[in-house]
C-alpha cells in the first residue's frame, strides 16, 4: 500500500533587511490610501468591492479593509497595520485613520533610526514616553457640556453639520448613560427617534451567531426573552420554548448560562435557520447580581426561571417569556429596546433611587447608579437616509463612528483636535532618550497630515509662529492652538470646536505603539506561496 504524504502548503522565507523592506512597502501603500482621507479637508476614496462594484466611502477603516496586496510579505505588513485600525475602532469607535497614521510614522522612524541604542532600549524608550503622554492628555482633557457634543458629532462624520445636530440632539436627550443606535430610513431623509431601552454589560459569545459580519453584531428584531438564572443543563429541559418561538417565527434572546450540549445544539440549529437566536450572559456582578436580573425582567415582562428556588425547567411555559422590540448585542454589550415603562418599573425606580441616597458603600453606590441607569434608560436611534445606495452606505459609515466618538467624548472628555493635543505633548515632553524622540517626532505625524490633505504642508507650528513671527511670544499661549485645516488660520482648538475624544485618541496612540513595536522584532518572514492565476 502506498503511503502518501498530506498536502501541505509550500512557504517563502524572508531575512533582515529584505523582509523589513516589503514589510514597509506594505505599510507605505497601505498608509498612502488611507491617510488620504483624515481631517476635514481629506478626500474620499473610491474602492471596487468582492462584486465589482465601485464604492465610495471616507472611512479609514474602511478603506484599510478593502486593501489586499499581491506581494504576499507587503500584504502581511498591511494587513499588521490594519490591526491597528480595527482595534481602535473597537475601543473607542472611531480614530482609525490616526492609528494608522501615527503606527506608519512611527515604524518608519524605528527603520530609519541609525544610532547605538538597541531595539529592546528603543522599545523600553518608547514605553515610558508613551506613559508620560498619556499624563500630558488626562491632564489636557476638558469634560463635554451642552454644544460641545454636536461639535463633537459634527467632526467626526466629516464636518457634516446636519448630522452632527443630529447625533448632538440624540445625545443631550438620552444623557451621559443613553444609547443612540443607527438605522437605515425608510425614506432619503435623516431623522432621529426616541423610544425606552436598556443595555448591560454581556457581549457576543460566538462569532456563529453574528447577524452583521461587518460590523461584529448580532440584531434580532421583535424577539422572545428567556432569563434563566439557574444553568441550563440540556437542551430537552427548555423544548417547550423552542417549539413555540419556531411555531410563531420569532427570534429568541436567552439570557442564561448554557452547558455545552444545549450550547452547540443551538448554534447548530442557528447556522441551519432553523431558529433565529442569541446567548448572552446573566446582568450583574456578586452582590448586585440578583436584583439586576430582576431589573431586567421587569424590563421584558419575563419571569425569572431559579431552579435553586423551586422553579422546574421541564415545566416551564411560555407565558415565562418577555419581549422586546429589538436587541442588538456587539463585543462588549447587548442594547434592548423595550415597550413603554409600566408601573412596577417606576417603583423599581423609586426604591433604586432610595437606596442611592441611604448607601454609604461608595462600591455599592456606584453598582446601584448603574441599576437605575439600566432602569431609567433611553435609546435615541438615527434613522439615516439618503438618495442612492452607494451614498447610504457612506453616510452610515460617518454616522456610525460619530456615534462611538461622540459617546466617548461624553464618558470621558475631550482634547484640542486637528492633531494638536499630540503635538502638544511632543512639544512639552523632554525627550530622556532615541526611543522619547523617535515616538514624540511620530505623534507629530496626524497634525501634518491633517495639513498636508488641506494643502498647508509648509505651514508654522503655533509654537513656532508665535516665537518666530510675534514680538510679544513670552506672552501668547500657544497650546491649544492649531491650524484651522479649512482655512489655515490659527485658532484656539477647544474653543473654536475642533476636538477630539481624549479616548480616541489614546486608543489610537496604543495600538500603534503595540503594532509598530511588535513588527520591528521581526527579522524573519514566513509567507504562503501564491499561485496568481486565480487573482
Amino acid at each position: 500500500m502506498e503511503f502518501k504524504l498530506p498536502s501541505q502548503i509550500v512557504k517563502d522565507l524572508n531575512f533582515g533587511d529584505e523582509a523589513r523592506n516589503k514589510i514597509m512597502a506594505g505599510v507605505n501603500k497601505l498608509t498612502d490610501a488611507v491617510r488620504s482621507t483624515l481631517g476635514a479637508s481629506g478626500k474620499c476614496v473610491i474602492y471596487e468591492d468582492a462584486m465589482g462594484r465601485p464604492v465610495i466611502t471616507k472611512d479609514g477603516v474602511t478603506v484599510a479593509e478593502s486593501v489586499v496586496l499581491i506581494d504576499p510579505v507587503e500584504n502581511i505588513g498591511a494587513t499588521l497595520i490594519k490591526e491597528a485600525a480595527t482595534n481602535t475602532v473597537r475601543e473607542a469607535g472611531d480614530g482609525t485613520t490616526t492609528a494608522t497614521v501615527l503606527a506608519h510614522s512611527l515604524l518608519h522612524n524605528i527603520n530609519e533610526y541609525k544610532g547605538e541604542e538597541t531595539i529592546r532600549d528603543i522599545k523600553d524608550g518608547i514605553s515610558e514616553c508613551h506613559k508620560e503622554i498619556l499624563v500630558y492628555l488626562d491632564d489636557s482633557s476638558i469634560p463635554v457640556e451642552n454644544e460641545m457634543l454636536k461639535q463633537v458629532a459634527y467632526i467626526s462624520c466629516n464636518n457634516d453639520s446636519a448630522l452632527g445636530e443630529k447625533i448632538g440632539e440624540a445625545f443631550e436627550k438620552v444623557g451621559k448613560n443613553g444609547i443612540v443606535l443607527m438605522e437605515e430610513s425608510d425614506t432619503n431623509e435623516t431623522h432621529v427617534e426616541f423610544v425606552d431601552g436598556v443595555q448591560f454589560d454581556s457581549g457576543m459569545k460566538s462569532t456563529y451567531l453574528i447577524t452583521d459580519k461587518a460590523k461584529g453584531i448580532c440584531t434580532l428584531d421583535n424577539p422572545y426573552v428567556l432569563i434563566v438564572s439557574s444553568p441550563i443543563p440540556n437542551i430537552r429541559r427548555i423544548q417547550s420554548i423552542l417549539e413555540f418561538v419556531i411555531k410563531n417565527k420569532k427570534p429568541l434572546l436567552i439570557v442564561a448560562t448554557l452547558e455545552a450540549q444545549p450550547w452547540a445544539t443551538l448554534v447548530a440549529n442557528n447556522a441551519k435557520g432553523n431558529i433565529k437566536v442569541n446567548i448572552v450572559d446573566l446582568p450583574g456582578f456578586a452582590t448586585t447580581k440578583e436584583d439586576s436580573i430582576e431589573d431586567l425582567a421587569i424590563l421584558t415582562g419575563a419571569k425569572v426561571i431559579n431552579e435553586e428556588l423551586g422553579d422546574d425547567l421541564d415545566l416551564i411555559q411560555p407565558d415565562c417569556l418577555g419581549q422586546v422590540a429589538k436587541s442588538v448585542t456587539d463585543h462588549k454589550t447587548t442594547t434592548l429596546q423595550v415597550s413603554e415603562a409600566n408601573e412596577e418599573v417606576a417603583l423599581r425606580i423609586i426604591d433604586v433611587e432610595k437606596k442611592i441616597k441611604d448607601e454609604k458603600n461608595g462600591y455599592l453606590k456606584k453598582k446601584l447608579e448603574q441599576r437605575l441607569s439600566m432602569l431609567t434608560g433611553k435609546v435615541g436611534i438615527i434613522h439615516v437616509g439618503a438618495d442612492s445606495k452607494v451614498e447610504l452606505k457612506e453616510k452610515k459609515d460617518r454616522v456610525e463612528d460619530a456615534l462611538h466618538a461622540t459617546k466617548a467624548a461624553l464618558q470621558e472628555g475631550i482634547v484640542p483636535g486637528g492633531g494638536v493635543a499630540l503635538l502638544n505633548a511632543s512639544q512639552k515632553i523632554e525627550a530622556k532618550d532615541d526611543g522619547y524622540k523617535i515616538l514624540l517626532n511620530a505623534i507629530q505625524s496626524p497634525y501634518y497630515t491633517i495639513l498636508e490633505n488641506a494643502g498647508y504642508a509648509d505651514t508654522y507650528t503655533p509654537k513656532d509662529f508665535i516665537e518666530h513671527e510675534e514680538e510679544d511670544a513670552w506672552d501668547r499661549e500657544w497650546e491649544g492652538v492649531g491650524v484651522d485645516a479649512t482655512c489655515g488660520c490659527y485658532k484656539n482648538m477647544v474653543e473654536e470646536g475642533i476636538i477630539d475624544p481624549i479616548s480616541v485618541t489614546k486608543a489610537a496612540l496604543k495600538n500603534a505603539i503595540s503594532v509598530a513595536t511588535t513588527i520591528v522584532s521581526a527579522d524573519c518572514i514566513i509567507s504562503n506561496v501564491r499561485s496568481l492565476e486565480s487573482n
